[in-house]
Formats: C-alpha cells, structure tokens, sequence
C-alpha cells in the first residue's frame, strides 16, 4: 500500500514539475533535471560561482571550472588522467566529451600497456559545440569555437575557429589585446 502511494506521489510531482518547466521554457527534461539544481551541484562539486551544469552530465577524477560556465546534458568531462580545467564563461555544449586519458595501448597490448595519461585545458570564453571529442593532452586557447560533431586531437591557439573530424582550424581571429 505504501507503495502505491509514494509511486502516486511521485508520479504527480513529475507531471506538476513537467507541466511548469514546458510552460516556462517549452522543455520536457529528463527526471534528475527535474528533482536537481544546476547551480548547487556545480557548488558541491568546487567549480567557481555561476557555473552551470545539468544532472546527466558525468565527471569523474580532477575537473575545475571557472565562473560563469555552461556545461550541458550528457556531457563527460573526464579529468582522472591528469587533470581538465575549464576556464570561466565557457559554453560546453551537450554531448561533449573530453578525455585526459586513453586506453588504446593498454587493449592493443593485452593489458600490458598502461593507459596513456595527460591533462587537458580550455581557455576562458570558449565555445565547444555538440558531441565534440576533446582528447588527452589538448589545450585550447582562450576565445576559441569549435564546431559540432569535431574531434579535437591536436591543440588550438588562441582566438582559433576549428571543426571537422579531425578538427581543422579555419580562422584565427586576434583579440584587442593582441
């Protein structure tokens, strides 16, 4: 009997929570979203203040984030091999994947290998686009785009413009202060 009541609860909560998110926003989000603030789980994780990040996203290992940055849904950010910093007022797309560590070697090797370990970094006001791979030991500079669906496997200076699988940079713009 508890059951039935708490599964009605809970399924009126998610109806009520579903119905004012698609009234505010025109959205329907997974359940996590619905039940956890974006805002306090950047806080207990110790990214700065204003950071943003959905409940889909996985970290796992050393990530630091700067203030005012947007991590979207389903998003991996993965600093166990070394350590990922993400710079303040970034845009981190949903799906985006970033990796300070491979385990190619150590497959290919039959277990012999070790897995191949380097940090990673992005500079401050960068947008990476939707399911961008970033892999280990990759740096990109400050006010940089990269366009959707890239795989990042090489480092970019900044102000850079690149895209493509893998990416490409098709423009370097310079700042005021360059």
């Amino acid at each position: 009997m508890l059951t039935k009541i708490l599964n009605h609860c809970f399924r009126y909560y998610l109806r009520r929570q579903r119905e004012a998110y698609y009234k505010l926003w025109k959205r329907v989000l997974p359940f996590g979203d619905y039940v956890s603030n974006r805002w306090e789980k950047a806080k207990a994780m110790g990214f700065e203040d204003g950071v943003s990040i959905y409940d889909s996203a996985l970290v796992l290992g050393e990530v630091k984030v700067g203030k005012n940055t947007w991590i979207g849904p389903n998003t991996l950010l993965d600093g166990s091999g070394g350590g990922l910093s993400i710079g303040s007022h970034c845009s981190i797309s949903a799906g985006v994947q970033i990796y300070t560590h491979d385990t190619v070697k150590w497959a290919i090797s039959g277990g012999e290998a070790e897995p191949e370990q380097d940090p990673v970094s992005v500079g401050n006001n960068c947008y990476i686009g939707p399911y961008t791979v970033i892999t280990r030991g990759v740096t990109i500079g400050d006010g940089c785009v990269v366009g959707a669906h890239s795989l990042v496997n090489r480092s970019l200076p900044p102000g850079t413009k690149a895209f493509g699988v893998p990416a490409k940079i098709v423009a370097v713009e310079h700042s005021k202060d360059t």
